[in-house]
């Protein structure tokens, strides 16, 4: 496998039409193929939903799957493989969402979409 995960916020990013994307990464979303997106994103988004942290995320929640397939992203599932790999990860980072996303990019041979360079220390690829 290879291609881009987009971390949560570059997602968000994204299918709101921000920018707060950075120009390598917009740019790169818009030609990389393939482009994938992990479960854990749309349990991030909808946790936040929840709680009242993304406000602008709550009605595309129901077209959210829609969304994805209209952008072309493909949807990458967290297996036991992600899931132990992300609870052995070294370090504080204690963000399980992050976690996850560099397992699967580390696990998969994948490049992360994200502004965040606490996912790099875990020694992914990270794009911004």
């Amino acid at each position: 496998m290879d291609g881009l995960l987009l971390d949560t916020h570059s997602l968000i990013w994204w299918l709101l039409g921000n920018n707060r994307l950075s120009t390598r990464a917009a740019a790169a979303i818009a030609e990389a193929d393939p482009i994938w997106v992990s479960a854990s994103s749309a349990w991030e988004i909808a946790t936040k939903v929840r709680i009242g942290k993304l406000p602008d995320m709550a009605e595309r929640m129901a077209g959210y799957r829609r969304d994805l397939e209209l952008e072309g992203f493909r949807t990458l599932a967290i297996d036991q493989r992600h899931a132990l790999r992300a609870g052995a990860l070294p370090g504080r980072h204690g963000d399980p969402f992050d976690r996850i996303l560099a397992a699967q990019a580390l696990i998969e041979g994948l490049t992360v979409v994200t502004r965040d360079p606490a996912i790099a220390k875990f020694g992914c690829k990270v794009l911004w």
